[in-house]
């Protein structure tokens, strides 16, 4: 089975790829969704996190993500030893998801794909590419938040510029490319691969 790491930065198209990856019948592994379920589940990360942080970082509910966050947005070294604890359970997820496939293509979705090593899991790298200003404003639209803030968020993850020198293939999501050609490209070109 071949798998495939879809990154790219915020507003960028990663779910669109997805949707049409879907449609297309091969799986994703949507790695934000499965982080934060395992946060709430997994009793690793909760041993972890609770040895770090104490018991307050759950509630009953789970994962007290407000205090989480208060956390590490304040503190590289709270987020680098919190990436430590999460990112190897969700590879290890991810892996063992893999297993239960019955397809010869799957891939995971990731917007720090390369920040956080789940590239090394993978067999190939697609990222999104879409031009800064449409970015920001496809962000800004779907998150109902100001310029300034997406501006932040994009000025927080890699550059697409390293991402794109390190991505196995590139589509361009800029509403001038279609988007289905390039994927079908891709797919088409991983496919004899499989065999």
């Amino acid at each position: 089975m071949i798998k495939i790491g879809i990154t790219g930065g915020i507003g960028s198209g990663k779910t669109v790829v997805t949707s049409i990856l879907e449609v297309m019948g091969i799986p994703v592994y949507i790695a934000d969704e499965q982080s934060k379920r395992l946060t709430d589940t997994s009793p690793v990360i909760k041993e972890q996190l609770i040895a770090l942080f104490g018991a307050t970082i759950y509630t009953s509910e789970g994962l007290n993500r407000g205090l989480l966050a208060s956390y590490i947005f304040n503190s590289a070294d709270y987020l680098a030893r919190v990436n430590q604890i999460i990112h190897p359970e969700v590879n290890r997820h991810f892996l063992h998801w893999t297993q239960q496939q019955q397809t010869t293509l799957c891939a995971i979705e990731s917007a720090i794909l390369f920040e956080s090593g789940f590239d090394r899991i993978v067999d190939y790298s697609l990222m999104v590419y879409a031009p800064l200003a449409l970015r920001i404003e496809r962000a800004c639209r779907r998150d109902g938040v100001n310029r300034e803030e997406i501006e932040r968020r994009i000025n927080s993850q890699m550059p697409d510029e390293i991402k794109k020198e390190r991505a196995s293939f590139v589509v361009f999501n800029d509403n001038n490319q279609p988007l289905i050609p390039q994927i079908q490209e891709v797919i088409t070109t991983l496919t004899p691969l499989t065999t």
